[in-house]
């Protein structure tokens, strides 16, 4: 909220759409606990999972079957993943892939992208967008000088730049990782024949390629990104939706790379709460309710319906805006674009960012407090929602006009 200079939201509770500060206000809500509540706060689905899983106990230290459930399901719904390994955050989940990958390949050095966010791993807290780059922050103190150098940065959407690394090095790279539509520079979709590369690269080099789909992993299609895109990674890094808004990630991959994890193989991950029933109960219930037919085509028919509404209520404006979108995820960017990679999205006036989330937020509209973030919708979301959210964006952009 800094960065937008207003005062942080403390929530009471939220319903559907909405949420609800401790004033009693009551706010569109298109963060959504930053993209898990595809359904909505407090599905009555979710909420009855949590209840019977209640009953039966929080935490085992030892697994259960609604684990054994939950991975089935993930497997059968991610084309790449063959086993996986359930963690308690998304952090977790591409801390223990990339631990993984340099034990598979017995390699040190990792690719990453700049502005792509891959939670807060020390290795990885190096030109990492999101917070990092919303309150304009140094990549992180305490983050020492030997962990950020075996990760080497690459640009976004810029294949040469990528194979410059790999020519130059290649044999050093245990992984490629990668959010395959990047959401913490704001949302930036790849482009054309980028990802196909990276898989080429990746292969070439003997590398292993990473997908980051905490957010768009069952959020931009069920099978997340790679299914809509058609590119199948090595490993894959999930969280948020799989947890129903419980805390959870997972990893997973090829069978061959996961069985070198411990007890099976040698690579050491563990976590005492990792695959909990709360969490595996509320997932189970998330995953069902999106396998029902239409739920991604009333998703998407929302998410269109309102970023044509929010382009044509921008286009009146004298302020130039530009927007991304991939299904549910979109931003506004306050520049002319087009956004994509960090360098074009770090165009944007924040300033003009910080007056526009500062009016949508006083007419009852919550985005994100950042430039640099997505926007997501929700099924919760009603053709009412979407009405009012397009009238407050077209009525701030109007007093911009001319």
């Amino acid at each position: 909220m800094r960065s937008v200079d207003a005062e942080p939201l403390f929530i009471a509770r939220g319903e559907g759409s909405r949420m609800y500060d401790v004033d009693g206000n009551g706010y569109i809500d298109y963060v959504g606990s930053w993209g898990p509540l595809i359904l909505g706060h407090c599905h009555p689905a979710v909420q009855e999972s949590l209840e019977k899983a209640l009953r039966g106990g929080t935490s085992f230290g030892a697994p259960s079957p609604l684990e054994v459930e939950l991975a089935k399901k993930v497997a059968a719904a991610v084309p790449s993943i063959e086993m996986v390994r359930m963690t308690n955050s998304g952090t977790e989940a591409t801390m223990s892939a990339l631990r993984v990958a340099r034990g598979f390949t017995g390699r040190d050095k990792i690719v990453k992208f700049v502005g792509c966010y891959h939670g807060a791993v020390d290795s990885l807290l190096v030109q990492a967008g999101s917070g990092v780059a919303t309150l304009s922050l140094p990549d992180s103190p305490g983050v020492t000088r030997g962990t950020s150098a075996d990760t080497l940065l690459a640009r976004y959407n810029d294949l040469d730049d990528v194979r410059g690394i790999m020519a130059a090095g290649g044999e050093q790279v245990a992984a490629i990782i990668i959010e395959p539509v990047a959401g913490n520079m704001g949302v930036v979709p790849p482009a054309a024949g980028f990802l196909e590369g990276l898989r080429k690269l990746a292969d070439e080099h003997g590398a292993l390629l990473i997908f980051d789909e905490v957010m768009t992993g069952f959020r931009v299609a069920y099978g997340g990104a790679q299914q809509l895109f058609g590119i199948a990674p090595d490993m894959t890094c999930l969280g948020k939706i799989i947890g129903g808004g419980m805390p959870v990630g997972a990893f997973g991959g090829r069978r061959e790379i996961m069985e070198t994890v411990a007890p099976a193989g040698n690579t050491y991950q563990a976590g005492t709460l990792s695959g909990n029933p709360l969490a595996m109960a509320a997932g189970l219930a998330m995953l069902t309710e999106l396998e029902k037919p239409g739920a991604y085509e009333r998703l998407e028919e929302k998410s269109a319906r309102l970023a044509a509404e929010l382009s044509e209520a921008a286009a009146v404006s004298s302020w130039p805006t530009c927007q991304n979108r991939v299904g549910s995820m979109m931003t506004v960017f306050f520049t002319g674009g087009p956004v994509t990679n960090f360098e074009s999205a770090k165009t944007s006036d924040t300033g003009r960012f910080a007056a526009y989330f500062k009016h949508m937020l006083a007419n009852g509209v919550y985005l994100a407090p950042s430039q640099f973030e997505a926007a997501f919708v929700s099924l919760a979301h009603s053709d009412d929602d979407l009405a009012r959210t397009a009238a407050a964006a077209a009525a701030f952009f109007e007093a911009k006009a001319g």
